[in-house]
């Protein structure tokens, strides 16, 4: 069931993975954390995309595959260039960081890595500042309508979420 939490722990995971790499160390297993949360972050945020088409996610952290289905089953994302070209070294990066103890991910390619993955989650919407397409408020007004009135009252990094899950619904895409 497609629900805005999973886009909540994926966003929180990227929080993370900044904070990880603003934070002076002297390890570079920071690195490896930090690449880890990355992943995380990149992987429920297509999980979540997915899960609101309706589809049943397989039990993967293959990135490579997630996307694939993101394009096959017309989800509300968009898989940016730099994502669909290096989606088999962030999938890696999932197991090797956390239990391959002599693997280390390069600081060059972490700081990309951080780079592109704001931008992903900032094409799609995946962020605490409105969306543009809601500062229409024609189109918020129908995409509360979608919306159970329970939820209504939300954040607007909530809203942003539904709008992935409605945009189908309202014929709009993100």
């Amino acid at each position: 069931m497609c629900d805005v939490r999973l886009f909540r722990s994926g966003f929180l995971d990227y929080q993370l993975a900044r904070n990880i790499w603003e934070m002076p160390y002297n390890d570079e297993m920071f690195l490896n954390n930090a690449a880890y949360h990355l992943q995380q972050c990149v992987e429920k945020i297509t999980k979540g995309a997915l899960e609101c088409t309706g589809v049943t996610v397989p039990n993967t952290h293959r990135l490579s595959k997630l996307f694939s289905m993101v394009q096959n089953n017309g989800a509300n994302l968009v898989i940016t260039e730099w994502m669909d070209d290096h989606a088999e070294m962030l999938s890696e990066w999932e197991a090797e960081s956390r239990y391959n103890m002599d693997f280390l991910v390069e600081k060059r390619k972490l700081e990309k890595a951080l780079e592109k993955t704001e931008e992903f989650l900032r094409i799609n919407g995946i962020w605490e500042d409105l969306r543009p397409e809601l500062r229409d408020e024609k189109t918020r007004q129908r995409l509360l309508q979608c919306m159970p009135t329970d939820k209504r009252d939300c954040s607007d990094f909530e809203l942003n979420c539904y709008f992935i899950m409605f945009a189908r619904k309202l014929n709009i895409s993100g």
